[in-house]
């Protein structure tokens, strides 16, 4: 609407409102919905007898059909001299008790607790707002002070609002400094069709006055007007709970129309009792298009616990190959959270089932039946081991999870990014006693863990010669290039400077299964390494060395130093700037001058292999013409399903750089490098799962 105001500036003016409602005539305006869309709540803390100050009432007919419903002392004011004089002519006949005044609401000459009651539509929203900064601050405070000093003990304060934090903050922590009940009523509109109608969801903020302050602050929300009051501890987890209740109200909104099958949206929900996140529901539709049978109109897909990590639930071309396979016109994928109890498959749709249908797609049949989709039917299994916090990368945890494979696997995350898995290994029974026990045991294992696995996963371990990130397995197939395996070279020993430690996977595998191989592994936080041998079953000695510190400081004192050469440098560490389109490595790592350096720490058949995952094409491109003008020849392997790529670069002279001869010869390095994995010291039942000649198989050329 034009009449809107274009600034907060003019939310709080005399001036504008009066230009306001001198435009508006007497039509009248209604922000936030009528009395019969607020009388539920209103009947509910209004009394009929109570003294009531209406604070801002503008032209709206609230009050006028209040009086008639039997409120006769309703005392009404506003700013506007226009919209008074309007209002008691309008009334004067029909409505002689129902009086209106001009009064700034922050500067009312009322009585102290004078009346029971103070009813406010939108005139806290109206006066504030985060543009306004100190100004708001303290029109927010003036209002709340008047309101506090006009009400009685008992009395309420009733405000109808759409809670935006820069408000609803200020006005919450007051009351709450002043020990009084806090209470948020949130308003959901059934089948809303108007196309101008809010897409936030209207809240009603009660607060109600003690005699004597409340020590230990009081704060509800209740959803509806009648719904359960959910009790939360800190003004945050209000706020938090607001934040989600609009979150949903804006996606349901936006779902009322087909949405564009690449616009991934989504949205938290959290426990009704904590306030803690409990489900994430990501919305995935068909494309335009798409011959999809007129039944498949909706389906629900439950992520099993552990999953949610992997690319096809993680990625949006993941879900949509997902949403592809399951042919729904409208997919909600559900990912469950960490720190939350889940009873069962039926209890987790009974939770949902109430939520999801809001979200169905535009013109669905209201009796449809909506099938919730899984895999294997249940609801997957995570077990909390170990959670601390790093001073340099924030709150971690380490986890054991069930594999849709059924395998048990442990896992290192950062709830900073909890979405990406920082180091993976998968668990095997600790009692070895010969093979075939083993192997029976893990078939057993598999078939009970769906039942009992937290009993079952205290007597497990690390398996070393497993490693489960796609890239570390092509990074130790690379390794074939140095001629690793060959008979003629036994006896030559290979050394390796690995920046990135994680759960030390990768530099145990090395250690554990690759002939005469020293590694130095640089990492950054110490309580990485801390977390690697205490769950990880990390075992640094003289053949695998950790130094702690910044991996280029590193790189910078071995080159200044001289007389530190390595066979193969290896760039596994992860960016913590997420703001950029790569995640791994950091920025700083593939600058020309650090390039330069690893160049020069480097034998003369040394590799350079980095673990690239950008998904930024121009920065991917600047990245690779920046490692081509230090390393003449680079062969890419990409990981499939990731965005994961590994590069493996030579410092050969440019003159003989052609790398056109190199790939033929990798069959027979493979094969050399295979053997000596499989002949390595362990027994047959601990021996390395790799194919190397597989790994290497889809090498090019950049």
């Amino acid at each position: 609407m034009s009449l809107l105001p274009r600034t907060a500036e003019e939310f709080s003016s005399a001036e504008y409102w009066e230009k306001f409602f001198k435009k508006r005539g007497e039509k009248a305006f209604e922000w936030y919905g009528d009395y019969n869309k607020l009388c539920g709540v209103l009947h509910k803390y209004i009394k009929m007898q109570d003294k009531v100050l209406v604070v801002g009432c503008g032209n709206s007919e609230l009050s006028e059909q209040m009086y008639d419903v039997g409120y006769k002392h309703l005392t009404n004011i506003d700013i506007s001299e226009t919209v008074v004089n309007n209002m008691n002519q309008r009334n004067a006949e029909r409505r002689p008790g129902l009086t209106f005044h001009q009064v700034d609401a922050t500067k009312t000459p009322y009585e102290d607790a004078s009346y029971q009651a103070a009813l406010d539509k939108g005139t806290l929203d109206a006066m504030a707002s985060e543009e306004e900064g100190a100004l708001a601050r303290n029109i927010v405070v003036f209002l709340c002070f008047q309101v506090g000093r006009v009400l009685s003990v008992g009395g309420r304060y009733v405000c109808v609002t759409l809670a935006q934090e820069s408000v609803i903050k200020l006005a919450v922590e007051h009351f709450v400094q002043l020990g009084w009940a806090v209470r948020l009523h949130c308003l959901q509109e059934e089948n809303r069709t108007e196309e101008d109608s809010f897409a936030l969801p209207v809240f009603v903020l009660v607060c109600t006055k003690f005699r004597q302050p409340m020590p230990t602050p009081i704060l509800e929300m209740c959803l509806g007007e009648d719904g359960a009051p959910v009790r939360h501890t800190h003004v945050s987890e209000l706020l938090s709970a607001v934040r989600e209740h609009q979150a949903y109200s804006v996606l349901r909104k936006r779902l009322r129309t087909n949405t564009d099958a690449n616009s991934n949206l989504s949205l938290t929900l959290c426990h009704a009792k904590t306030g803690l996140p409990r489900y994430t529901l990501t919305i995935q539709d068909s494309p335009p298009g798409a011959k999809v049978p007129r039944a498949n109109q909706f389906a629900v897909f439950i992520v099993p616990q552990g999953s949610e990590t992997a690319w096809l639930y993680s990625s949006g071309e993941g879900r949509r190959q997902l949403a592809a396979s399951a042919n729904f016109r409208r997919l909600v994928i559900v990912s469950m959270h960490r720190n939350q109890e889940y009873t069962d498959m039926q209890a987790v749709q009974s939770e949902l089932s109430p939520v999801v249908m809001d979200l169905a797609p535009p013109g669905m049949p209201a009796n449809h039946q909506v099938p919730f989709l899984s895999v294997g039917g249940d609801l997957g299994w995570r077990e909390e081991v170990s959670r601390g916090v790093s001073q340099l990368s924030g709150e971690y945890c380490v986890e054991n999870v069930k594999g849709e494979d059924g395998e048990l696997y442990r896992r290192l995350v950062f709830l900073s990014n909890a979405a990406l898995v920082q180091s993976e290994s998968r668990l095997v029974s600790s009692n070895t006693a010969t093979s075939q026990k083993r192997k029976n045991k893990r078939k057993a294992k598999a078939s009970a863990a769906s039942a009992a696995p937290a009993a079952s996963s205290t007597s497990m371990t690390v398996d070393s010669g497993f490693l489960c990130c796609a890239h570390h397995e092509v990074m130790v197939a690379c390794l074939a290039m140095l001629g690793v395996g060959m008979p003629q070279n036994k006896d030559i020993p290979v050394s390796v400077l690995l920046v990135g430690l994680g759960g030390g996977g990768l530099p145990q595998f090395l250690r554990d299964f690759m002939p005469n191989v020293t590694i130095e592994v640089v990492e950054l936080d110490p309580v990485v390494l801390e977390v690697a041998k205490q769950w990880f079953g990390f075992q640094p000695d003289d053949r695998l060395t950790v130094t702690l510190g910044d991996g280029l400081e590193r790189i910078c004192a071995l080159e200044k130093e001289g007389g530190h050469l390595f066979d193969a440098i290896m760039f596994d560490v992860d960016n913590k700037d997420s703001t950029l389109g790569m995640s791994c490595p950091p920025a700083a790592f593939v600058e020309t001058p650090i390039l330069q350096k690893v160049r020069n720490l480097l034998t003369p058949r040394g590799l350079f292999i980095l673990n690239l995952a950008c998904r930024d094409p121009a920065l991917r491109k600047s990245v690779l013409e920046r490692v081509s003008g230090v390393f003449p020849t680079i062969l890419s392997r990409k990981i499939e399903e990731e965005i994961n790529e590994v590069l493996l670069c030579s410092r050969g002279e440019k003159e003989t750089s052609d790398a056109t001869h190199i790939l033929p010869s990798l069959n027979q390095a493979a094969k050399n490098l295979q053997s000596a994995l499989c002949s390595s010291g362990t027994e047959p039942s601990r021996r390395p799962h790799i194919d190397i000649a597989e790994l290497l198989k889809d090498l090019r050329i950049v």
